[in-house]
């Protein structure tokens, strides 16, 4: 595979990422297989909402509480010490339920709505005097009557159970409290509406009694047997085009003998749109008309218009369910609340003529009446966005308070989460492609507060819900992942191998160049570059001192053969040692000013400065190099020269014992020629051998000839180096002394030449 079709695995790698979490993304909206990644997404959303609860959101002030608690059961079981008239356990008659509708008509209460189900009568509970003059009424007739007067009430069914036919036919209307909870048990949304189908009482009361389903019965699938048979009967309820049935036929299936050559008939069932019970409350405080609500699927809208210029459109998914906003909670000062024995002591009060006293306070309230009780069939909780265990009661006045506010949670097409995703996953390549490893993680993990930050935001403000979950950990984190994960594998195995080869041989500089090229050209470039060559002085006096003195060593210890081979080895060692001290000083000082070292010829060292890497101020770097390179040589024969002065008293002691004196340890010098200007920089060699990273041109070859006019312990720099001084280090420049002309070999005309007093830098003896 060719370098650059390898270096497109990575961009495929990541991309495929971000097709995958597109995909996941979608799930959401097309299969129930995208359920456990839908429930990590509902994680974080429960986060937001609980950060928008807390920002205490403008809520409306016409919302009212009536709650049934452990300690109301106790009261009115005991008869509230005597104060009520009446003393009840579980289950209440319903008259109890009426003397509260009573109340709370009296008080002014624009509505009351019930989150309580009335099924069917209850003949076992005692009778409601009302007057004296007057016949007792069971309390379901009561508590009818009572809903009656009031005009006001909206009675509870849910998933299917409706009312008695007492209650319906005197409530103002009905109210759908379902719960619907998400697949991990929690409450986040609600059902707009739920049709609920009321069958004929004729129908009903034999359904009742057989135990059969009316819509199996219409579709022709009951089968009931016949007491005392083994045979069975086949129940149908016979339906007319226009929606009613013969009455008379139908009962005739349950009852042999009872057929009649009349024809009664009646409507079959009536279909009816029940709205969720916090809509109904709005409904009443904003005076919408829920019976003209206009459906647009497509869109996913409810529009609700209203009788006095108000209207209000409803966000819903295909199955016409809304998050709920969850914006007041139980204990908020802005709903007005009561228990509900406190408001049957009260209308005691006003049967018995003493309630002129009594504050109004649910005036023009909009009440929901519900159960806050624990331990028995009142009990009514869950887990909601905010709190793990919550009284579900509470929805209600939320979803009231979302349509008076006109404030609803809209969560994002799924186009746009499918941006999100795309633009997600290409930051997470761009900034790890393009930084470092280490800052690329970092500029990541940056990336993620921020976007959490932009999230949290637009819910709090807007109630506007983008995604997190596989934008951040799907398409940012996973694309990131996968990428360090490839170069870890794959580029960075590749890249400690190019660095192990050739990171002794060249500058670290070189080395990155390498690693960052898509390909290794011979071809070079112009460049603006300083040279420096540097000769370490003393270095053939030093060998041929240290080879006489190794043969005389020979001779006179009489060393043959592999005995004085060790020596001569011992002795190029002393040698190379040497040399490899100051060679190394010298390579320290050019890679500590960002030069690129080029190579090592002999006992000269040859660097530049500009290339690979940029550097504007490349005169001054080399310049500097070459004064911390004397510098650093200076010190060097410094400590030699205090460690030959120890060799010399030692050598005293050594000679009076009969023993082979220490040899002085050599002192070595170096001459530095500088020179600036443009030469011709790249790789030099053959693509079957070796790669050399170099310059060459008139300015090297001037360099070096510079160097060879330094003399011992000396910088001598070119007229172009002096005016990038001039330029950049005007007190540098100051400092450097003009010497004569000088017509190096192979040049024609003469060049003007400066010093260096590099020993002005020295730092002070201690």
């Amino acid at each position: 595979m060719t370098h650059s079709k390898a270096k497109l695995i990575p961009y495929g790698i990541a991309f495929g990422v971000i097709a995958l979490v597109s995909v996941l993304q979608s799930l959401r909206h097309w299969s129930t297989h995208g359920r456990l990644i839908e429930e990590i997404e509902w994680k974080s959303y429960d986060l937001r909402a609980r950060a928008a609860v807390k920002h205490q959101p403008p809520c409306t002030t016409n919302l009212g509480f009536v709650y049934i608690s452990d300690n109301d059961i106790k009261n009115i079981a005991d008869g509230s010490g005597g104060e009520l008239d009446y003393r009840y356990g579980l289950y209440w008659p319903r008259a109890v339920y009426g003397h509260l509708v009573s109340e709370l008509k009296a008080q002014g209460a624009k509505l009351t709505a019930f989150d309580v189900l009335f099924g069917e009568l209850r003949f076992d509970h005692p009778p409601v005097v009302v007057a004296t003059n007057q016949a007792p009424l069971s309390s379901d007739e009561y508590f009818a009557q009572r809903l009656r007067e009031a005009g006001n009430v909206v009675i509870a069914t849910s998933d299917g159970l409706a009312p008695n036919a007492l209650f319906l036919g005197n409530a103002r209307t009905l109210g759908d409290i379902s719960s619907e909870r998400d697949s991990d048990g929690v409450l986040r949304r609600a059902r707009a509406f739920r049709p609920v189908r009321f069958w004929h009482t004729v129908i009903e009361r034999y359904a009742a009694r057989y135990g059969f389903d009316p819509d199996e019965a219409l579709a022709g699938k009951v089968v009931l047997p016949i007491l005392g048979s083994t045979k069975t009967r086949s129940i149908k309820i016979p339906l007319d085009p226009d929606g009613t049935y013969d009455i008379n036929a139908f009962k005739a299936q349950f009852e042999e003998g009872s057929n009649s050559p009349f024809s009664m008939r009646g409507k079959a069932y009536r279909d009816q749109r029940v709205w969720h019970m916090g809509i109904v409350m709005a409904a009443a405080e904003l005076g919408l008309d829920l019976q003209k609500a206009e459906f647009d699927p497509k869109a996913g809208r409810i529009h609700l218009p209203g009788t006095n210029g108000v209207s209000r459109t409803l966000p819903v998914d295909a199955e016409d369910r809304f998050f709920v906003d969850w914006s007041l909670e139980s204990n908020d000062a802005r709903l007005t609340q009561a228990k509900i024995t406190d408001l049957l002591l009260q209308e005691k009060l006003r049967r018995d003529g003493k309630g002129q006293d009594i504050k109004p306070v649910f005036r023009d309230k909009v009440v929901i009446v519900g159960s806050i009780a624990t331990g028995n069939d009142l009990t009514d909780r869950g887990a909601t966005p905010i709190h793990n265990d919550a009284f579900l009661v509470g929805k209600h006045w939320n979803v009231a308070n979302s349509v008076i506010m006109n404030r609803f949670i809209t969560r994002s097409p799924l186009w746009l989460e499918l941006v999100a995703v795309v633009v997600m996953g290409v930051l997470a390549v761009a900034l790890t492609r393009t930084l470092r490893a280490g800052w690329g993680t970092l500029a990541v993990l940056v990336v993620i507060p921020v976007y959490g930050m932009v999230a949290w935001y637009v819910f709090v403000q807007h109630r506007y819900w983008i995604p997190f979950t596989l934008p951040v950990i799907g398409a940012l984190l996973a694309n990131h992942g996968a990428l360090i994960a490839y170069d870890i594998v794959f580029e960075q195995g590749e890249k400690r191998r190019v660095k192990s080869v050739f990171a002794k041989l060249v500058s670290p500089n070189v080395v990155n160049q390498l690693l960052q090229s898509e390909v290794l050209r011979l071809g070079g470039k112009r460049e603006k570059i300083t040279v420096f060559f540097a000769d370490v002085r003393g270095f053939t006096k030093l060998t041929d001192v240290n080879q006489a003195r190794a043969d005389k060593y020979v001779r006179d210890h009489n060393l043959t053969g592999a005995a004085a081979e060790a020596h001569f080895d011992e002795n190029a060692k002393d040698t190379l040692d040497t040399v490899n001290l100051y060679l190394s000083a010298i390579a320290d000082q050019i890679k500590k000013h960002n030069g690129t070292l080029d190579k090592y010829i002999g006992d000269c060292v040859m660097a530049f400065w500009g290339a690979p890497t940029p550097n504007e101020k490349h005169a001054v770097a080399c310049v500097r190099a070459a004064i911390d390179a004397q510098i650093a040589m200076h010190l060097i024969n410094v400590k030699r020269n205090a460690e030959n002065e120890r060799r010399k008293a030692e050598n005293v002691r050594r000679v009076a014992a009969g023993q082979e004196p220490l040899n002085e340890l050599p002192l070595l010098a170096l001459g530095t020629g500088i020179n600036s200007g443009t030469a011709i920089v790249g790789m030099m060699g053959s693509e079957a051998h070796i790669f050399n990273y170099t310059i060459f041109g008139r300015e090297v070859n001037l360099a070096s000839r510079l160097e060879g006019v330094s003399g011992h312990s000396r910088i001598v720099i070119g007229e172009a180096t002096f005016r990038d001084l001039e330029k950049y280090d005007r007190e540098l420049s100051t400092s450097c002394v003009e010497l004569e002309p000088v017509t190096p070999k192979g040049f024609a005309n003469a060049v003007r030449i400066w010093e260096v007093p590099w020993k002005t830098f020295l730092p002070p003896a201690r």
